[in-house]
Parts: structure tokens; sequence; C-alpha cells
């Protein structure tokens, strides 16, 4: 119970204050440009600056790469995989899907053909029409 009297209080002191307190997240600046232009929310999130090594040997081998790189390797990795399993899964259910249509199709075909045919006078008037 000692909690809500102290909350109340900060409350207070805080409506009280001069200051502003915002509670809303901030935009980051240019997001919403980079959105438009087909880039990455952030800079840092993919791009040279990200993906390529902060250095290299002077012989001219590449540096070894960085933690945060690695962890973007793997996290790309395991995406790569997700949307291969994913589409494989969304092809065999075409699959399955057309092969019920086709069954269907063959079931109608199957009912149609156990009908009863015309015969006598029917039949002939049937040919003469077509």
């Amino acid at each position: 119970m000692a909690a809500a009297p102290v909350r109340t209080l900060c409350c207070s002191v805080l409506r009280l204050s001069s200051r502003q307190f915002s509670t809303t997240c901030g935009v980051q600046a240019g997001e919403k440009w980079r959105k438009e232009h087909g880039l990455a929310r952030s800079g840092t999130e993919y791009g040279p600056l990200t993906d390529l090594p902060d250095w290299s040997y002077a012989d001219g081998r590449p540096a070894p790469p960085m933690k945060g790189q690695l962890r973007r390797k793997q996290e790309r990795e395991v995406l790569t995989r997700r949307i291969v399993m994913l589409n494989s899964e969304l092809d065999r259910g075409i699959e399955m899907w057309s092969e019920k249509q086709q069954e269907a199709e063959r079931v109608k075909e199957h009912k149609k053909s156990l009908l009863l045919k015309p015969k006598g006078k029917l039949l002939m008037e049937k040919k003469s029409k077509s």
C-alpha cells in the first residue's frame, strides 16, 4: 500500500514541474525518407558501412570478421532457411490443392457418366439437334 502514495506523489510532482516530460518514442531522423527510397530504416541495419570490415592488413589480407558481422550473417542464414522452408510448404500446398481440384473434376465426370442415357426417340432428337 505504500507504493500507491509514492506514485501519486511522483505524478503530482511531474505535473507541477516546469519541464516537459515525454513518454512517446522518438522517430529516428530520416527514417521516413530512407523507407521511401527503398533503403534500410536506419543506417546501421545493412550496407557497406555495416557489412564490410572496418580495416584490413597492410598486405591486403582481410580482417577477421567482427562479432556483429558474424551475428548478422547467422541471422540472415536462419531467415534464408525459413524462407526456403515456407516456400516449399507453399509449393506443396498448391500441388495438393491442384490434385484435389483434379480429383473433384474426375469424380464429377464419373458421376455424370453414371447418369441414365437417353434412349429411343430422345436419342434421335438429341442427335438431330447437334
